[in-house]
């Protein structure tokens, strides 16, 4: 039978590509939520609230906003519907709501579903294991379009966590964000961040490792957001049916 998903913030413009990838990928869409006023896609079921959708879905796929990610936690934990979470700007409560929700159902929580970022989070952490915080300045550039809401973005996030995973600090730490004025030197070890915003561009990031001798650089620039939307229904098909954990989308892409 096919896996039936369930879309929270279906008449975005997110929502509206993943109805379109999960009924493209022979999937069941079995409908969505949105925030009132919101128009669904046609021929789609707008249903009541994050409980209802639970109900009526093997998997709820949710590109909504942060503040709905504890009370999207709680009801999906108490359904035990998976989850395909792709919001950004979580804050650390969100996240230990998000963990919580783990112990109890499947979730993909990633910052990004496309396979190219994928591959570059995988080769953040690697670089960061062998190029040395002393010798090897981090810096992470980012891009996206003016209506986005959040900064830096969680891509942008996720590889400065990659990179620190890999060093054996936490983020928090030895993050430097929106530097301004008279800031002193650098900090050995900081890694840094920068958030430019306009246009409508989908997302573009950068990593730097910057050295006295050398820079290497990784660039992604995703030119269709439609590849987020695929990324995220192959984390529904793959997730339907997983036992409790916290996954990534590297489990799903099979490269951890």
């Amino acid at each position: 039978m096919a896996t039936r998903i369930g879309i929270a913030g279906i008449a975005g413009r997110m929502g509206r590509l993943l109805a379109e990838e999960t009924k493209a990928a022979g999937a069941t869409l079995v409908g969505g939520i949105d925030r009132p006023g919101g128009g669904p896609p046609p021929d789609t079921t707008l249903l009541p609230d994050i409980a209802a959708l639970a109900a009526a879905a093997d998997v709820v796929v949710d590109f909504t906003h942060a503040s709905a990610a504890a009370s999207h936690a709680a009801a999906l934990a108490a359904a035990g519907t998976p989850w395909v979470l792709g919001t950004t700007g979580l804050s650390a409560t969100d996240e230990s709501a998000v963990r919580d929700a783990a112990g109890r159902i499947a979730v993909v929580y990633a910052p990004n579903f496309s396979p190219g970022v994928n591959l570059m989070l995988a080769l953040a952490e690697r670089m960061g294991a062998v190029l040395p915080p002393e010798s090897y300045d981090v810096e992470i550039v980012e891009m996206h379009h003016r209506q986005k809401v959040d900064a830096p973005s969680g891509t942008a996030i996720g590889l400065g966590r990659a990179v620190a995973r890999a060093r054996g600090v936490d983020l928090a730490d030895v993050k430097e964000s929106g530097r301004d004025g008279n800031t002193g030197p650098r900090r050995t070890g900081a890694i840094g961040f920068a958030a430019l915003r306009g246009g409508q561009v989908v997302g573009e990031h950068t990593l730097l490792f910057a050295g006295a001798s050398e820079h290497i650089a990784l660039t992604h620039r995703a030119f269709d957001r439609r590849v987020f939307a695929t990324g995220a229904v192959r984390a529904a098909l793959w997730v339907a049916g997983r036992p409790p954990g916290l996954y990534a989308m590297l489990d799903v892409l099979g490269m951890r």
